[in-house]
């Protein structure tokens, strides 16, 4: 590994150190496990979107960072995948699979186009 691929791997990995522990906190205050992983998720859909907008032209490390490690390790799609199995009736699993799914894509769509809206 060279030094740049380090560099990019330690960004990463402090990244997603911060990310997770904002994850865990917001596990530990609102501990309704379902519900929190959706807003959990669906905040760092939106903030990808800003994110990529924001970014264009910065440091190199910025998006392994904040893309790869902060809003990676603090959005939990894994913990997503359990919670559906885990949602008591089907019609909640459904509702709850479909439902995430579509609101993270209309999370990153929204943060995108509010982002370049503002910038404009």
């Amino acid at each position: 590994m060279n030094s740049s691929e380090a560099r990019v791997l330690a960004a990463i990995s402090v990244g997603g150190v911060l990310g997770a522990l904002v994850r865990y906190g917001l596990g530990v205050w609102f501990p309704h496990a379902l519900w929190t992983t959706l807003v959990i998720n669906a905040t760092g859909c939106l903030l990808i979107g800003v994110l990529m907008v924001v970014i264009e032209g910065a440091h190199p490390l910025v998006r392994p960072f904040l893309g790869v490690g902060v809003l990676g390790g603090y959005t939990t799609f894994s913990t997503y995948v359990v919670d559906v199995l885990r949602a008591g009736s089907p019609v909640t699993a459904l509702v709850y699979l479909f439902g995430t799914l579509a609101l993270a894509v209309a999370a990153v769509w929204t943060g995108t186009a509010l982002t370049r809206r503002v910038l404009r």
